[in-house]
């Protein structure tokens, strides 16, 4: 929980992942053959073997915000960085990765029912003018929410449980999988949020034979929520269906015996919205047997994302022992 707890609170931002970089290489570095990082700050991590090459991708990188312009009297203006809903950060607090501190808020002269957009909005970091505001932060300074770790039970809620709880399965496969029949390729990924820009080139450079991505989704066990068979609580999750990618059904399947064999639970999942590294790594090259496995997570992309330790473990014990015995080619 300890590890969880520190990859959470971790600043990355997309484009701005060395922080957390640092802290992944230092976990795995004593697990794998190599540790190396590409151009795009991607960490890939090889564990040499005999059999195909097999990629398995969990990124690293969360949403936030970035300066744009900063007002003559201290306030600043800001853009998305990935898929932020402005509505989950009214009179929010932001931590910009130097440690200063702001709160989200909006023009008082706006109807916030009808004209609530990022335009509207400004960061308040208690700065007296322009010049205080710039001994604080730059133009393109990037925040993230400021939400801390807690666990309740069973369940964990934090900000960044996307993908750090994928990112927690990946360490932990990384770890435990001791006898991988594969030449495998743990690739720790960037800029996701913005477009799976970093998969797409580890993709490219590695040119493997399968895939999965490691990552999370979301959930239909909450009031009134949109209609979804994935729940907390019930298990990793085998990806058929995002906005991104449809899974290699080869993997897909062979996901399903896996589990079977080893009496693992797992969740058929279908996301009718958002995408995954899968998506970006599928197409490369000639094109890549992609398939993934997801953590359930309720509330994605606001501060307070939650999820259940058993379906992480879940996700960890699937991926291990699917990696430890060649499913696909029988």
């Amino acid at each position: 929980m300890e590890l969880l707890n520190k990859l959470t609170q971790a600043f990355a931002t997309s484009g701005s992942e060395e922080q957390l970089a640092e802290i992944i290489k230092n976990e795995i570095r004593d697990y794998v053959d190599e540790v190396y990082t590409d151009a795009l700050g991607n960490i890939v991590a090889h564990k040499k073997g005999n059999g195909k090459k097999f990629m398995i991708a969990s990124h690293i990188d969360e949403i936030g915000i970035m300066v744009t312009f900063i007002e003559k009297n201290g306030f600043l203006r800001f853009a998305p960085v990935g898929g932020v809903d402005a509505n989950t950060l009214i009179n929010r607090r932001v931590v910009f990765q130097n440690g200063t501190v702001g709160v989200v808020s909006y023009e008082g002269n706006i109807d916030i029912k009808k004209e609530l957009n990022f335009s509207k909005m400004y960061i308040d970091i208690c700065a007296s003018d322009a010049e205080d505001a710039k001994t604080k932060v730059n133009i393109g300074d990037t925040a993230v929410f400021e939400g801390s770790f807690v666990q309740n039970g069973n369940y964990v809620i934090s900000k960044a449980l996307d993908n750090r709880a994928g990112v927690y399965a990946l360490v932990n496969v990384v770890k435990k999988a001791t006898a991988p029949v594969f030449d495998m390729y743990y690739v720790f990924t960037t800029q996701e949020e913005i477009g799976l820009r970093g998969a797409k080139a580890s993709a490219f450079s590695i040119n493997p034979d399968y895939a999965l991505s490691i990552d999370v989704t979301a959930t239909g066990d909450t009031p009134n929520c949109p209609v979804s068979c994935v729940k907390l609580g019930d298990g990793a999750c085998i990806k058929i269906m995002d906005k991104s990618v449809i899974s290699s059904p080869i993997i897909r399947r062979a996901l399903e015996e896996c589990a079977s064999e080893n009496n693992i639970c797992y969740q058929n999942e279908i996301l009718s919205f958002g995408g995954t590294d899968a998506g970006a790594i599928q197409t490369v090259c000639d094109g890549v047997v992609t398939g993934a496995i997801s953590v359930p997570v309720r509330y994605i992309h606001t501060p307070c994302e939650t999820a259940n330790m058993s379906d992480i473990k879940g996700c960890i014990d699937l991926t291990v022992k699917f990696i430890s015995k060649d499913y696909i080619s029988k």
